[in-house]
C-alpha cells in the first residue's frame, strides 16, 4: 500500500530505496511536519511516484525543498546463516560485524533491520558478494519481506 510522504527534492527518484530515521530538531515548529513525518522510524521505503504538479516546499533539513512523493515499504537485502535461509522462514540477522571494508558488510549490518528482531525470508538471493567472511560466517544473501504498515 502507498503513502504520502514529503521527502528531499534531490532524494525523489522513483525506485531510490530509504530508511526513515525520524525527525531531525530542525523538524521543531514546521508547517509540513505531520506530512513529512508519517512514516515508520527505522522502516525502509521505496519511492514508487514522485507528484509532477507538486510545488516544492521550503526545509530546514534539505538544501533544495521537499516535494510529495508516494512510496512502500520496501524489502531489506541482508545475510543470514545458509542452514535458516529458505524463503518464507524467519530468521534474525547473525550479529553485528566490525568489518567495514568488506563487500558483504551492508548485507550483515542492513540499514533497515535490527538485530534484535524477527524478519520473514521473503526471497533467497544466493550468495553473498564476498569472498571469505573474515567471522567465519556461512551466510546466504536473502531478502526480508517488507515491513507491514
Amino acid at each position: 500500500m502507498s503513502l504520502v510522504t514529503l521527502i528531499g527534492s534531490r532524494l525523489a527518484d522513483p525506485g531510490r530505496e530509504f530508511v526513515f530515521e525520524g525527525a531531525s530538531s530542525a523538524c521543531e515548529g514546521c508547517p509540513y511536519r505531520k506530512q513529512c513525518l508519517n512514516l515508520a522510524p527505522g522502516t525502509r521505503y521505496r519511492v514508487t511516484d514522485v507528484r509532477e504538479n507538486a510545488q516544492t516546499l521550503d526545509c530546514a533539513v534539505h538544501d533544495d525543498g521537499v516535494r510529495a512523493v508516494e512510496v512502500e515499504p520496501a524489502p531489506v537485502p541482508a545475510n543470514v546463516a545458509s542452514r535458516k535461509a529458505y524463503a518464507g522462514s524467519k530468521v534474525t540477522l547473525e550479529g553485528p560485524c566490525p568489518h567495514t571494508e568488506c563487500p558483504s558488510h551492508a548485507y550483515c549490518v542492513p540499514d533497515g533491520a535490527d538485530f534484535d528482531r524477527e524478519y520473514r525470508i521473503d526471497q533467497v538471493v544466493g550468495e553473498p558478494p564476498h569472498d571469505h567472511c573474515a567471522l567465519d560466517r556461512d551466510l546466504t544473501l536473502v531478502e526480508f519481506a517488507p515491513a507491514e504498515e
